[in-house]
């Protein structure tokens, strides 16, 4: 992290508006995803069980954004997955990927609908070929935030996100949870595995969408 100026509310003006060419190592998870031999392993009142999924990822360019003079870059994504033997959805997230180019800082902010959400953060290069955040329940900064029965009944003290990116233009994620389960001595490695595959080109962002299209008005 940089310092903190003594100007916190002016803003960069040499900001470009193409958000698709400024991710730095998030460019290579922009896109529509898919894939369906992903692995979770979680807790049950008999023991761990392990379910094979299918997931769908969408991961869209976003327009600049910016806290003063702090500049991000980064992609609003949506997760949807479902197991092979049910119909209804099994884990459905939606948040952001940020970058900001300045410090190599990247962000992962995760919500998903059992009243949880999580900011982990990482360092990385724009070149780098893995990556990976982490949060920390009670850390005010990268942390995360649980309903009362969460907390109570499966407390997730830390959490870490690692992505690998392929040869092939795949990316493989592994995401590790550690929970406290009430009543268990032990803690819980939640864990998750996935290769994703392309099937959608990414879009541009809307700030470069409009300038696209006012281009191509004014050439003609």
């Amino acid at each position: 992290m940089l310092p903190i100026p003594a100007d916190i509310f002016t803003e960069p003006a040499d900001v470009d508006p193409d958000g698709l060419a400024n991710l730095g190592p998030l460019r290579r998870l922009a896109g529509v995803w898919q894939a369906d031999k992903g692995i979770d392993i979680n807790p049950k009142a008999q023991g761990p069980e392990r379910r094979i999924f299918r997931e769908h990822i969408r991961m869209d360019p976003i327009d600049p954004r910016t806290n003063g003079p702090q500049l991000f870059y980064g992609l609003r994504y949506h997760i949807h997955i479902n197991t092979p033997e049910e119909d209804i959805t099994f884990h459905d997230q939606v948040g952001y990927w940020l970058w900001e180019p300045a410090t190599g800082l990247i962000m992962q902010s995760v919500t998903i609908p059992r009243g949880q959400v999580v900011l982990a953060s990482g360092f990385a290069k724009p070149d780098d070929k893995e990556i990976s955040v982490t949060a920390k329940r009670g850390d005010t900064r990268y942390g995360i935030c649980s309903t009362e029965f969460l907390d109570e009944a499966f407390r997730t003290t830390n959490y870490r996100c690692g992505i690998s990116f392929n040869d092939d233009g795949s990316w493989t994620y592994n995401i590790e949870t550690t929970l406290l389960v009430k009543g268990r001595d032990q803690p819980f490695d939640h864990h998750d595995t996935n290769t994703l595959k392309r099937v959608e080109a990414p879009t541009l962002n809307p700030w470069a969408t409009i300038l696209n299209d006012r281009a191509k008005k004014i050439s003609t």
